[in-house]
Order: structure tokens, then C-alpha cells, then sequence
């Protein structure tokens, strides 16, 4: 994920945002259903059954679409909506991202800590930098992603990037191209939208049990 945000691929299929009226690449959408006994579920992997629609994946559209009611008018039927959806979608969303960061470190795909991950930005083994949202500024500022628009996540939280290496926490990881890596870059990207910022800070919260 960029600094800036997530860019649009023209070859993912799209899908209308039931908030904002545009379509966009599912990537960057939430895919809902209505579950038993008419309750709205969020879809994350978007795999359950059923009709679903969608939300850009960002805190201010979906909380106006609980606000608004606009998750019934796009089921066209009365649904119920969990307490708390928002923050359960960060929460799952946060969980899938360290869970994919520690499958790609299985996988020889990731590592952690400042030395090795300023070798691997050295040597152009490191597509994506990783850093703690809530690290020290200064020291983050020693390590630059490598170029490319989707090179740099930083959503997580020290303690999120640490449960991903099996540490109680760490600011700095990298991920090698490949594998499992767009798919880490594509869950953080939608956990940034969710972590939207107010007045200039990120709006980070730590994963529970993750």
C-alpha cells in the first residue's frame, strides 16, 4: 500500500459502492450479505453465499451506511446490524493481516527487526516495508520503501506487527515480492481506510486475541 493510497486496476472486476455510488475493483470493497434471521455479515474473504453488495473499504462510508440505513435499502428488506460492525470489521481485518504477514514469514516471505530489514531494502530483496503506526518517527524515518505504489503498509500497530513475528512487538518488517505479499497489501490497504485519520493522527486500536 502507498503513502498515498490504493491505486485502481482496470483488470479486477468492480463492483458500486452502495454508499458513494461508484464503482471501483472489489479489492478496495467490503462484501456484505444478509446472514440468518436477516443480520448483515461482513464478508472479508467473499466467499459466503448469497447476494452481496458493497462498501469502500473506508470508516467514514461504512459508518454512513449504518447511520443512513443504507445496508437495508441495498438488500431491499429489513435487516439487523451487529453492535459495533465497524470496529469488528477493523478487528477482523487487523487479524487477517498479521495472520498473513506470519504465513508469509513461514514462508521465508518476511522478516523483522531494523538490521535485517535494512539488508533486505539494501540487497532489492524487500518489496514492501513495513512499520509500527505507532513507532518512534525518527526512527522510522532511517528506512525508505522500496519505489513502487504499493511498497509501504503502515497500519499496524507495534504490538499487531509484533503478534505477526511471535514477539510482543516490533516497528520495522519487510515482505519479499511474490507469495503471499499482494494479498497482505491488499488487507492492509482496506485496514488503513478503516483507521482513518483525525487531525493528523492514525486512529489505531490493537487486535484483541488476534
Amino acid at each position: 500500500m502507498t503513502r498515498g493510497g490504493r491505486n485502481k486496476d482496470q483488470d479486477e472486476p468492480e463492483r458500486k459502492c452502495i454508499v458513494t455510488g461508484e464503482s471501483q475493483p472489489k479489492g478496495g470493497l467490503i462484501r456484505f450479505v444478509v446472514g440468518p434471521e436477516e443480520q448483515v455479515v461482513p464478508d472479508l474473504l467473499g466467499r459466503l453465499p448469497g447476494r452481496g453488495f458493497y462498501v469502500t473499504a473506508r470508516r467514514s462510508a461504512l459508518e454512513k451506511a449504518v447511520k443512513k440505513g443504507l445496508f437495508a435499502r441495498a438488500a431491499r428488506q429489513a435487516v439487523k446490524l451487529p453492535d459495533g460492525l465497524v470496529n469488528e470489521i477493523e478487528d477482523q481485518l487487523a487479524r487477517r493481516v498479521v495472520d498473513l504477514i506470519s504465513l508469509a514469514r513461514k514462508a521465508g516471505d518476511a522478516v523483522m527487526g531494523f538490521e535485517k530489514v535494512k539488508d533486505w531494502l539494501e540487497k532489492g530483496r524487500a518489496a514492501v516495508l513495513i512499520q509500527a503506526s505507532d513507532g518512534s518517527e525518527r526512527g522510522k524515518t532511517k528506512l525508505h520503501a522500496p519505489p513502487g505504489e504499493t511498497s509501504f503498509i503502515g497500519c499496524l500497530t507495534a504490538r499487531e506487527l509484533g503478534l505477526s513475528f511471535g514477539r510482543e512487538h516490533a516497528i520495522h518488517g519487510a515482505l519479499a515480492s511474490g507469495g503471499l505479499t499482494p494479498r497482505v497489501v491488499e488487507e492492509a490497504a482496506k485496514l488503513a481506510g478503516l483507521r482513518e485519520q483525525i487531525d493528523g493522527m492514525a486512529v489505531t486500536k490493537d487486535t484483541k486475541n488476534a
